[in-house]
């Protein structure tokens, strides 16, 4: 069985010491907030992670720094002092300043949240108003320079007093500090969704498992349920055929002359002798049916001869119950590849339910006409009806006007010992087997069996069977 997975620390779904600047802030709009602030005060900005990697930056580089950096004394002077920013991790709420060699100076910021340094910014390079002249380190650095031009490069350098600096990083440090707050929300919400349905997730798992597991369990249960019911039905038949047979012989008399009240007690044995026999059969073709192992004898076969025979075998029961019994073919039927005699059993059945539950002064009639069959014979294809083959076939309808079934018990009907009115004080016998045998015999001609209501009385039985082999004359 799949072990559910280890519960997430709150360190981990709060990303706790772990948490990075580059995950609880958007870069883009990182980048957006760089450039409106160099549009508005012109002084470069650069935002770095705390392991050093860029994040966001805004700066045109000055005509001073493009003049020294053609320079190679100067070019070296200008990246040592950049690789000195670069290297400064400021304490939280204390700026660091570095000078530059031109004068100007850089102001370095750590970027914290919930006490924790993530990150840092640079503000800078930026002249402060004091500086006026070219500084005399800026000369030495190169015989090459030309005094004049620098002085004149320097004087188009961005100014901006140091106290004015540091209070716009202060501003940015709290903006940022929104941002950050923002963005940490979105990411524990995200972080706390995501363990959730990870939960869940593995939840799920352990009860497919334990699903399965009460599958295979059900299976075999009901593996052995077949087996015990083919057994026990089996063993039984072969007793209750010779009680059957003893009835019948002392029925006529082999054992000497009964009186009226013994010969009314062994008809009674062999009437309910008759019904345990019909309830092993049943027992034992649901088995079969189960199991896939009752064989089919088909062969090509009209349909208007069997339920001719179903009308005949069953005329004497209907005459005595009241009811009317009728058969009523309509146009040119398909003939059918079938087994004649799994047909008379499903017809037989249906025929004698819908007699059983029809009342005195009611009739019954058995209508056969030719179909053209699909998936939308069948109710629940639902949506598959579109992707159907038609075939042409037969649709057999057993009406009757007795007392119907509840809509919704239209399904339940064709399961296993199930019957509509399981009280004890149910009027009509049986076991509730016939119609489960029914709808497997029909799917084991690839037919379909579903229940019409029949208003204002009754209920319909509609058989649908394809014809597949090719018709005889």
């Amino acid at each position: 069985m799949t072990q559910p997975a280890p519960a997430r620390g709150l360190d981990e779904l709060t990303l706790g010491s772990a948490m990075r600047l580059e995950e609880l802030v958007d870069r883009n709009g990182l980048a957006e907030l760089a450039r409106s602030f160099f549009e508005l005060f012109r002084v470069p900005l650069r935002v770095f992670s705390e392991d050093g990697k860029i994040l966001a930056d805004a700066y045109e580089t000055p005509s001073l720094y493009v003049y020294l950096n053609g320079v190679p004394g100067a070019r070296l002077a200008l990246q040592e002092v950049i690789d000195s920013v670069k290297a400064v991790v400021p304490e939280i709420g204390q700026d660091a300043t570095r000078a530059c060699v031109t004068g100007a100076a850089y102001r370095v910021s750590a970027i914290s949240y919930d006490g924790r340094r993530i990150g840092r910014m640079v503000l800078g390079p930026f002249l402060p108003p004091t500086v006026r002249e070219v500084p005399t380190s800026l000369l030495a650095l190169d015989g090459g320079l030309d005094p004049g031009r620098l002085k004149a490069l320097l004087s188009e350098m961005p100014r901006a007093r140091e106290e004015t600096v540091g209070q716009l990083a202060a501003h940015l440090v709290r903006t940022l500090d929104l941002i950050l707050f923002s963005g940490h929300k979105a990411l524990l919400t995200s972080n706390m969704h995501l363990a959730s349905v990870r939960a869940s997730f593995h939840d799920l798992q352990a009860k497919n498992a334990k699903l399965e597991e009460a599958f295979e369990r059900l299976k075999e249960l009901d593996r052995l349920k077949s087996n015990f019911l083919a057994t026990v039905s089996h063993e039984l038949r072969t007793p209750l055929t010779s009680i059957i047979g003893y009835g019948e012989m002392l029925a006529e008399g082999i054992a000497g002359e009964l009186n009226p009240e013994q010969q009314e007690f062994v008809q009674t044995i062999r009437e309910k002798g008759e019904q345990l026999l019909e309830l092993i059969k049943g027992l034992l073709d649901l088995s079969k049916l189960e199991s896939g192992t009752m064989s089919m004898r088909k062969a090509n076969l009209r349909i208007e001869e069997i339920l001719e025979d179903v009308s005949t075998t069953l005329a004497p029961t209907a005459r005595k119950k009241g009811v009317t019994l009728a058969t009523r073919v309509q146009g040119s039927l398909h003939a059918l590849w079938a087994d004649a005699e799994r047909l008379r059993q499903v017809f037989l059945n249906l025929t004698e339910n819908a007699i059983k539950f029809t009342p005195e002064g009611g009739a019954v009639e058995l209508v056969a006409s030719p179909a053209m069959l699909d998936l939308s014979s069948d109710p629940e294809a639902g949506g598959f009806v579109l992707m159907a083959t038609q075939r042409p076939g037969v649709e057999v309808r057993v009406a009757d006007t007795g007392v119907g079934i509840p809509e919704e018990e239209r399904k339940k009907v064709f399961d296993a010992f199930y019957q509509v009115d399981s009280s004890s004080t149910r009027e009509a016998g049986g076991t509730g087997l016939g119609l489960s045998i029914v709808k497997r015999l029909v799917e084991g001609h690839d037919g379909t069996v579903h229940i019409e209501s029949n208003r204002p009385r009754g209920a319909v039985f509609v058989v649908r069977i394809p014809a597949k082999r090719s018709t005889i004359a």
